[in-house]
C-alpha cells in the first residue's frame, strides 16, 4: 500500500486563513459599502459633489441647473474631532499584586510616553479618530522594530493605519475593545512588478502567478494579494504550587525529574491552564513567505469604533456623519432651489415710456456697463405732453419657502447631532453664562461616546505595551521615561534582578541616583485619564494664577515661581528659578514642619537645661575639691604648732585662730572640721597681719 504523502502545514493555514478572511468580507461587506458612502459624504465640496446623488447631480448639471454643496456636516465633526485632540486621554499604569511597586508604575507610564513620543502617537491617535467619527470605524497597530540601523534592541512603535478596510479583525469577538479576538488581517493588493520590488527573497520569488480566470481574489496573473495574518492559539500548561518555589508553571521546571515526581504527587496541588500564543504570517497569494512568533497575548490591532450594534447578525456600524445626511442634503436641495429661483428672475430693469428713451438708447444699453454720472430721458414729446420719468422695478427676491426650508434644515442638523449654536460660537437665546454653558454641556453629552471610545482604544492600547515592555525589554539596558511636562530622566532595565526596584548610586553623575528595575516582577493593569492635555492645562493655570495673584499681591511672595513655571513666553524658566531660592524652604517643604520645628525647639531647651546641671555639677565638684584642699591645709597647720613643742603664745593662737575663721568664710568650712570657736577672754588683735600663717610675729614678742 503507498505512503499518504504528509500534508503541508503551511498550506493548513493558508486554507484556514482564506476561509476566515471570506467570513469576514461576508460579515462586513454591507458595512464597508456604507463606510465608503459615509467618508464621501462627509467630505463632499463643490468639486467633487459627493454629497449629490450621481443620478440626480448629472441631470441637474446637463439642464444646467445649480447643484451646490454648502458642506455642513463637516462642521458638525470637527467638533468632535478636535474635541479629542484637546483631551487627549493618558495612559495610567496601576499595580495590582503584592510584588507590584508604584514606584515601577510611575516608570512604566514614563516609558509608555517614551513610546507614544517616539511614535508621534498624536497623528497615529486623531487619524483613527477622524475614521471613527466620520465613518464609523479607525484602526491603528502595535509594532516591535529595531531602534535603530547599529543596534539589536528592539524597541516598541505605534503605527497609523491610513486605510480602516486594509484590516479584518475577529467577527466573533465579545469584548468591545477587541481584546479576545482569535485572528486579525492587514493586507493590501499590489502588482506583480511592486511585489516582486518589494519581496526580494527566495519564498517570495517562489510564488507562482497564475491565470486570471482561476483567480480567487488572492493571486491572479498580475496582481496578488500580500496579506499578514494574525493567529491566536492556545498552550496548554499546567500550574502546580511547588513546595519550594510557590506557584510555577509545570514546563518552566527543567529538570524532567522533578516534574515526573511533581506529576505523581497528589498532595501537590495543580490545575491545568491555556496560555495565548500568536503567530505573525505573512502570505502572498497562497504561500507563506515569512512567520515569526508574536511577543505579546494580544493581537496587535487597535480599532476605534464609532457606533456598532449587531442586527440579527448583520454589524451596525456608523460614524457620526450617517444621522446628519438626509437633512444636509435638504440644505443643499433648497440653497440650490433658492438660487434657481431668483436666477431664474430677470434683471431689475428701468421701465418707462419708448418716447423716454429715443435718442439715448445707447446710454441706456449700457448703464449697468458703464459707470455714467447720469442717464437722460426725453420729458416731452413731440406733441409737448409731458412723460413719465423711467422707475426701477422691484429687485428679484428669493421665496419664503425656500428660505424657510434652508432655516428647518440647519435646525434639523442640530437636532440630529446633538450640537446646538453654543458648540460653533453662535449666539443663541441663552444669555447667562450657566445657561451657555449648561447648553454646552447638552451638546458635549450627546457626542461623548465617541470620546469614551477612543479612550477605551487607548486603554487597550496600555494593556498591550505593558504586555510588551518586560518581553521587549529583556536584556539590561537603559531606557527613557519621559514625563507628563515632556521632562526626560532615565533608568536602568535588569530583567535579571531579584528585587522590583532598587537604586543605586549613578555611575558617572555624582548627587544622582540611578533607578533600577525589573519590570517583569509583579502585575500591573491600565486605566486612562482622559482631560485636556498638559499644554491647555499649563495655559489654563496660568490665566487662573495671573488672576488671583492680582488680587493678591502677597501670594506673588510665596507663589510666584509656579506662576512663572506655568508661562510660556521665553525666558520664563529663570525668572521661575530666581523667584524660587527667595521663597522660604518652610513654604517650599524643604524645611521642618511645624512638628519639626516644635520637637527642635524642647530639644534645645533640654540642651541648654543639660549645660545648666553640667555647669552647676562642675561647680560643685570644684567646691568639694577645695574643701578637701582646706581641711589638708587645717590638719597641716595644725600639726605644725604641735611640732613645736612650746607653749603656744595666746597671742599668736589668736591670731592662727583669726585666719582660720576669714579662710572658712570665703571658702566654707571643711566636711567633718568644726567651726572654730572664738575665746571671748582673749584679746584680738587690733590690726591683725594679712600674710597668712607664716607671717612673721611682731617684734618684742
Amino acid at each position: 500500500m503507498a505512503r499518504k504523502p504528509k500534508e503541508d502545514p503551511n498550506s493548513k493555514i493558508v486554507a484556514e486563513a482564506k476561509e476566515r478572511f471570506e467570513r469576514c468580507e461576508e460579515f462586513e461587506s454591507e458595512f464597508r459599502q456604507r463606510f465608503i458612502e459615509d467618508l464621501r459624504f462627509s467630505n463632499g465640496d463643490a468639486d467633487n459633489g459627493w454629497q449629490w446623488p450621481d443620478q440626480i447631480r448629472t441631470t441637474r448639471e446637463g439642464d444646467a441647473r445649480p447643484c451646490l454643496t454648502i458642506n455642513k456636516v463637516r462642521q458638525h465633526n470637527l467638533q468632535i474631532i478636535n474635541d479629542a485632540k484637546q483631551n487627549k486621554p493618558s495612559v495610567k499604569t496601576l499595580p495590582v499584586d503584592g510584588e507590584a511597586d508604584i514606584e515601577i508604575a510611575k516608570i512604566l507610564d514614563g516609558i509608555v510616553r517614551h513610546i507614544e513620543y517616539n511614535s508621534h502617537a498624536e497623528i497615529v491617535y486623531d487619524t483613527a479618530t477622524e475614521f471613527a467619527v466620520q465613518g464609523g470605524l479607525g484602526y491603528w497597530r502595535v509594532v516591535c522594530e529595531y531602534a535603530h540601523d547599529g543596534s539589536f534592541d528592539q524597541e516598541i512603535f505605534l503605527r497609523r493605519v491610513k486605510d480602516p478596510l486594509t484590516i479584518y479583525l475577529d467577527p466573533d469577538i465579545e469584548s468591545a475593545d477587541g481584546s479576545d479576538a482569535k485572528f486579525a488581517f492587514v493586507f493590501e493588493e499590489m502588482a506583480k512588478a511592486e511585489f516582486e520590488a518589494r519581496y526580494p527573497s527566495d519564498e517570495a520569488q517562489s510564488v507562482v502567478f497564475g491565470d486570471d480566470t482561476q483567480s480567487d481574489g488572492w493571486i491572479s496573473k498580475n496582481k496578488i494579494r500580500v496579506c499578514e495574518y494574525f493567529r491566536k492559539t492556545a498552550k496548554v500548561d499546567k500550574l502546580v504550587n511547588h513546595p519550594l518555589r510557590g506557584p510555577i508553571r509545570l514546563s518552566e521546571i527543567e529538570d524532567a525529574d522533578e516534574r515526573a515526581a511533581i506529576e505523581k504527587d497528589s498532595s501537590i496541588q495543580k490545575r491545568e491552564i491555556t496560555e495565548p500564543q500568536i503567530t505573525w504570517y505573512l502570505i502572498a497569494g497562497d504561500k507563506i513567505i515569512d512567520e515569526k512568533p508574536w511577543a505579546g497575548r494580544y493581537i496587535p490591532i487597535v480599532r476605534v469604533v464609532g457606533e456598532e450594534i449587531v442586527i440579527n447578525g448583520k454589524v451596525e456600524r456608523k460614524g457620526h456623519t450617517r444621522n446628519l445626511k438626509d437633512a444636509q442634503r435638504m440644505y443643499n436641495y433648497m440653497s440650490s432651489a433658492n438660487v434657481e429661483y431668483i436666477a431664474l428672475q430677470t434683471k431689475t430693469p428701468f421701465v418707462g415710456p419708448a418716447e423716454a428713451f429715443e435718442g439715448y438708447e445707447n446710454e441706456w444699453a449700457n448703464a449697468n456697463k458703464d459707470n455714467l454720472p447720469y442717464l437722460p430721458y426725453n420729458s416731452f414729446d413731440e406733441a409737448g405732453n409731458k412723460i413719465d420719468r423711467p422707475q426701477r422695478e422691484q429687485p428679484p427676491v428669493g421665496a419664503n419657502a425656500y428660505l424657510t426650508g434652508m432655516q428647518n434644515a440647519q435646525q434639523e442638523l442640530m437636532m440630529a447631532s446633538g450640537q446646538y449654536q453654543e458648540q460653533f460660537g453662535q449666539p443663541s437665546n441663552a444669555q447667562a453664562g450657566v445657561a451657555i454653558q449648561a447648553r454646552q454641556r447638552q451638546g458635549d453629552r450627546a457626542t461623548y461616546h465617541f470620546i469614551d471610545n477612543v479612550a477605551r482604544a487607548i486603554r487597550y492600547t496600555g494593556r498591550v505595551l505593558i504586555d510588551l515592555i518586560p518581553k521587549i525589554y529583556d536584556t539590561k539596558r537603559v531606557v527613557r521615561i519621559v514625563g507628563e511636562d515632556g521632562t526626560e530622566t532615565f533608568a536602568t532595565v535588569d530583567p535579571d534582578q531579584q528585587q522590583p526596584l532598587q537604586q543605586a548610586p549613578h555611575p558617572t553623575i555624582a548627587d544622582e541616583v540611578q533607578m533600577i528595575f525589573n519590570p517583569g516582577i509583579g502585575r500591573y493593569d491600565v486605566t486612562v485619564e482622559v482631560g485636556p492635555n498638559y499644554e491647555t492645562r499649563r495655559q489654563e493655570a496660568f490665566n487662573a494664577l495671573t488672576q488671583i495673584m492680582g488680587q493678591d499681591q502677597e501670594l506673588m511672595k510665596v507663589a510666584g515661581d509656579l506662576l512663572f513655571k506655568a508661562a510660556d513666553f521665553p525666558m520664563a524658566d529663570e525668572v521661575a528659578e530666581r523667584l524660587h531660592r527667595t521663597i522660604p524652604p518652610q513654604i517650599l517643604g524643604e524645611g521642618p514642619s511645624p512638628q519639626e520645628q516644635d520637637m527642635q525647639q524642647k530639644m534645645q531647651q533640654m540642651g541648654q537645661m543639660i549645660e545648666h546641671l553640667t555647669g552647676m555639677l562642675q561647680q560643685a565638684k570644684q567646691g568639694k575639691d577645695a574643701q578637701e584642699t582646706n581641711i589638708k591645709a587645717y590638719d597641716a597647720e595644725t600639726k605644725r604648732l604641735q611640732a613645736l613643742g612650746q607653749p603656744l603664745d595666746p597671742q599668736l593662737v589668736a591670731h592662727v585662730a583669726t585666719q582660720v575663721v576669714m579662710e572658712m568664710t570665703q571658702t566654707g568650712a571643711p566636711d567633718g572640721a568644726p567651726p572654730p570657736t572664738p575665746d571671748p577672754t582673749q584679746q584680738q588683735p587690733q590690726n591683725p597681719p594679712s600674710a597668712g600663717f607664716f607671717s612673721p610675729a611682731p617684734q618684742g614678742q
